[in-house]
């Protein structure tokens, strides 16, 4: 099953050519069946479909069954809350059970066969799921949910029973969520909350407490999705589903595994053409973590760097903690887009102003110096000695009278302030309830965002339970960490969201001519050695130095001076990954003599250890330039990676490296160098020329089309060094490693 679409269908990678194995859904993609337009070049989908969820959780018609209303039964407490939800949501709900006349006083039925109606959604409150789905499906019940665990979550034979249950919601045509899920989604949320709303979804849901309890802040959710272990329902089909709803302001998740990456990337760049924000703890940082999240709910984690990067490719906002998610979530959901990148910090205290701006400059804010002319208007109520420039100290007594207001209005009114934050350390009466109100006052005038601090442990004095919290203008927080997360997470977002094109319009959708001369090259299950990974190399337009492979030394004297002194000679073959462990690279050879001596002692070496040649290659000896290396990877969740880095000896030592998942622009290509702590060695460094940094790029889009068309059958590409020469120069590849599938 690929990603929201429900069914499965299969894909030449080379044609794009589209066999159904089962039946698409009308809104597969924006409404419409899959086509092979729809479809890259390696048969992967573009755009992600979104399922018409409304029934789910507007349902019709529900049945529950399994239903009870014996005391000390499990299942009579999960009826009881059912039947009040669905008088919420104005469902009507039968009770579904083999023996029992009737439940809480409502008619019972025995099968959902001998149901009065076609049902919009089934509760499934039974040990074994499997058996039930026939029947939903041969009723045409659109929805399921399953409850029991004992699945994925529970080892090999869990995940065995998890697959058959995937197999039979496939056929049957429902849409199933869970199994190992709860009842979070049919919880009572606040109807008299006003205001774009967080959507929540959750694998566990415990973990989505902190959000939904925003509620209680005056802060309004929407809607909760508890994906449990996905057998169906996934959560890219959850972020699709909210990015399209008018209500959703931001989406909050609790991520422990992904049940398929490029689905979830599909529904993030939905989320991004609309600018809906995504904000998600995802677990497994650490060995430990990803242990964890797979043995609750059964997924693979995938290596948490791809991960990362992939999420901030495609805007989605990670953040680590439970509290870090609400905040920013409720941040995102109700702020409007901010008019300047500026912050300023006021306080009235000049120690809390410092302590802030400290932090919030080291996160990445920008606090821009207030201007010369704003300063002077500041100190008409500020006294002379009091710095403000940013941060804003007031010294105090200013706070308590008109003054107050008129120097946040005069911040506010600046046109490169785009974001106040207050830091209020702790409560001293009367002075910090005027501020907190003045503050509040202030963020109904303006249309930018006002942050307050409000630092007291206690949290039940007046102006934060009723004046701050009161506000649906005002962001408040309870420490400066969360504050600074949450703003930095909301400019990031509109600045990225402002100028974002999604790569998967401009995708290739068929294969290039360099494809063809590749696929020839390829040997399935083989490593490729260096001279056929060179070629490899050209075919899709990579500059590699003049060589020729010979296999004599006679032969390398007259390559020598065809590709001119000095030259390195290296061995070639399939086996060979690290040749210059086994000394098995000679460089700097100036004279037939030394490459007739380099030919004979790199064949001897060879026969030493073992080692299967093809021959000997005589390259072209290039010095001047900066290392990198640039490859491609298989990631179990998001197929091929594109990294690049420092190389040579140094991508192994300081591990410096970006990694993109494709497709992707050069926009992208230049922000993966903008990520490495070596950066400055491409600007040039002690007097050494830039180097060419576009041609650099060029490489790593080409890289990228490679591992876009070969997809699968390409496991390793590895360009180390990618040798990049002085500006205008080029780029030059001097050895590589190629592994098929």
């Amino acid at each position: 099953m690929l990603g929201s679409t429900h069914g499965t269908f299969t894909t030449d990678p080379r044609r794009a050519h589209v066999v159904a194995c089962g039946e698409l859904p009308p809104n597969a993609v924006h409404g419409r069946a899959v086509t092979a337009d729809d479809l890259d070049v390696s048969g992967r989908p573009l755009y992600a479909g979104v399922p018409d969820l409304d029934r789910f959780f507007r349902p019709a018609s529900v049945a529950v069954v399994g239903a009870s209303d014996a005391e000390g039964r499990p299942n009579t407490g999960i009826t009881r809350q059912l039947i009040a939800w669905a008088e919420r949501v104005g469902a009507r709900l039968h009770p579904v059970h083999p023996t029992r006349q009737s439940v809480f006083g409502i008619p019972c039925f025995p099968s959902v066969a001998d149901l009065p109606e076609q049902v919009d959604l089934a509760v499934l409150l039974v040990g074994d799921p499997l058996p039930v789905i026939e029947q939903l499906a041969e009723e045409k019940v659109r929805f399921a949910v399953a409850f029991a665990s004992g699945f994925a979550e529970t080892g090999e034979e869990g995940a065995a029973a998890q697959e058959r249950l995937t197999a039979a919601v496939q056929r049957s045509g429902l849409r199933l969520l869970g199994p190992n899920t709860n009842l979070n989604a049919f919880e009572k949320f606040r109807d008299d909350l006003e205001g774009p709303a967080i959507a929540l979804i959750t694998q566990s849901g415990h973990q989505g407490r902190p959000v939904f309890t925003l509620q209680e802040l005056g802060i309004r959710l929407s809607h909760w999705a508890p994906t449990g272990n996905e057998a169906d329902l996934e959560t890219a089909d959850f972020i699709s589903y909210f990015a399209e709803r008018p209500e959703v302001g931001a989406i909050a998740c609790y991520v422990e595994g992904l049940k398929d990456g490029r689905a979830f990337l599909l529904a993030a760049d939905r989320a991004a053409r609309r600018g809906v924000p995504v904000v998600a703890v995802k677990v497994g940082r650490t060995e430990t973590g990803a242990r964890m999240a797979a043995s609750h709910t059964g997924k693979l984690t995938g290596a948490d760097t791809v991960v990362d990067a992939a999420m901030r490719q495609f805007g989605v906002i990670r953040v680590d903690g439970l509290d870090e998610l609400q905040d920013t979530s409720a941040l995102l959901a109700r702020a409007r887009r901010p008019k300047a990148d500026g912050v300023v910090v006021y306080s009235i205290s000049g120690g809390t102003g410092a302590h802030f701006s400290d932090l919030a400059t080291e996160a990445g804010l920008s606090l821009p110096t207030l201007s010369a002319d704003r300063q002077a208007e500041l100190h008409q109520w500020i006294p002379e000695y009091l710095n403000v420039a940013n941060p804003v100290d007031n010294g105090g007594h200013p706070v308590g009278d008109w003054r107050g207001r008129k120097i946040i209005d005069a911040i506010l009114d600046d046109p490169e302030v785009g974001v106040l934050i207050c830091p209020i350390t702790g409560p001293f009466p009367p002075m910090s309830d005027k501020l907190a109100q003045d503050l509040v006052d202030a963020a109904e005038q303006t249309d930018k965002l006002v942050c307050v601090v409000w630092g007291s442990p206690v949290g039940t004095e007046e102006a934060y339970r009723t004046t701050l919290l009161g506000s649906s203008r005002v962001a408040t927080f309870r420490t400066f960490a969360n504050c600074i997360t949450a703003v930095r997470a909301y400019l990031d977002h509109h600045r990225f969201t402002a100028h974002y094109r999604s790569p998967f319009d401009e995708a290739p959708r068929t294969p290039s001519p360099s494809f063809r001369k590749a696929q020839a090259l390829m040997r399935p299950g083989q490593q490729l050695s260096e001279h056929a990974a060179k070629q490899l190399l050209r075919a899709y337009g990579i500059r590699v130095p003049r060589e020729q492979l010979v296999t004599s030394a006679a032969a390398a004297v007259r390559a020598a001076g065809l590709v001119g002194y000095p030259v390195v000679m290296k061995a070639s073959g399939a086996q060979l990954a690290h040749k210059t462990e086994l000394g098995l690279v000679k460089i700097g050879l100036t004279s037939a003599s030394q490459v007739r001596d380099a030919y004979r002692e790199l064949t001897d070496i060879a026969r030493y250890e073992g080692v299967a040649l093809d021959g000997i290659l005589v390259c072209q000896m290039i010095e001047r330039g900066v290392e990198m290396v640039v490859g491609v990877t298989q990631d179990p969740l998001f197929g091929p990676t594109v990294t690049v880095g420092l190389g040579g000896v140094l991508v192994e030592v300081l591990r410096d490296a970006a990694v993109r998942v494709p497709p992707f622009g050069e926009d992208q290509a230049k922000a993966m160098l903008s990520e490495l702590r070596g950066r400055a060695l491409l600007d040039g460094v002690r007097g050494a020329a830039p180097a060419d940094i576009d041609a650099l790029v060029e490489v790593v889009l080409r890289v990228q089309r490679m591992a876009l068309e070969l997809g699968d059958d390409i496991a390793e590409l590895d360009i180390n060094p990618l040798m990049v020469l002085p500006r205008g120069q080029g780029a030059v590849a001097l050895d590589a490693l190629a592994v098929c599938q």
